[in-house]
């Protein structure tokens, strides 16, 4: 696949956080997709091998919660979806576990609230605690605290969580995955002969324009929210990338430079 300018530098970025959306995770069913889920722990492992320092914001929690209590729909009560989070993540924590253990990588798990973001001093604790982990060779594994969360705390969805964390841990790139391959000029289950655009230089109006809500009854965050995330992210210096995780090793062909997603720099 062919690389252009802009993306040549993208293998030198030594802390990355990814993100994947629920629908990344899960099939349409809202059952785990473990295959998928089994392969991204591989090459988040590989990527650590290569002495990259990785940070995982995950969501699916509530999904997963949804499935595991035997409910046919999403809770939409903030009660409901406290008590689907504090299930379903437990069962997530523990699939991601096994999954990486099985490449004899250790992982952690962080539970933020946006207060703590807010707050100068619990803020640098945070910091503290990923640095700490980083040194000692785990990987984080971040979600929002559902379970606690409410509309003052909460960050509203995890792509903007991404960013948060992305800036609160001085990252070099932060990479989106989900069910879309990038920003369209036009919807492209509209028109499938829309061009992606392959390198944002400046977030604008029309930029937002482009962008619509969510696109699955499971995920809570449509284009939108990912470029939002991403001008979060830039202001701060970082590169972002929003892409498809159909297929997980497609990070590694992200920092080898290849023409994939949208990079915002």
């Amino acid at each position: 696949m062919n690389k252009i300018i802009g993306r040549e530098l993208l293998n030198n970025c030594n802390r990355i956080v990814v993100k994947v959306g629920t629908t990344t995770l899960t099939y349409d069913n809202g059952k785990l997709n473990l295959q998928r889920v089994s392969k991204l722990a591989w090459v988040l492992s590989d990527l650590k091998s290569q002495g990259k320092e990785i940070a995982l914001v995950s969501s699916g929690a509530i999904t997963v919660g949804t499935e595991r209590l035997g409910l046919t729909k999403r809770p939409k009560d903030i009660k409901g979806k406290q008590a689907a989070s504090a299930v379903g993540q437990a069962v997530l924590m523990q699939i991601y576990q096994n999954l990486f253990l099985e490449y004899n990588q250790q992982v952690a798990q962080i539970l933020l609230t946006k207060d703590i973001i807010d707050n100068p001093v619990r803020k640098e604790n945070a910091r503290n605690t990923f640095f700490e982990l980083f040194k000692l060779g785990v990987i984080p594994i971040i979600n929002e605290n559902d379970t606690v969360s409410i509309d003052e705390l909460e960050f509203s969805d995890n792509d903007t969580l991404s960013s948060y964390v992305a800036c609160l841990i001085d990252c070099d790139l932060l990479i989106i995955l989900s069910d879309i391959e990038g920003l369209y000029e036009e919807d492209p289950k509209k028109n499938p002969n829309a061009h992606k655009i392959d390198i944002i230089n400046k977030i604008d109006q029309n930029i937002y324009d482009i962008a619509g809500g969510p696109l699955s009854e499971h995920g809570t965050g449509g284009m939108h929210t990912k470029i939002s995330a991403a001008q979060r992210a830039t202001q701060a210096g970082i590169k972002t990338i929003v892409a498809s995780g159909s297929e997980p090793n497609i990070i590694f062909k992200i920092l080898a430079g290849d023409n994939i997603g949208t990079l915002f720099v």
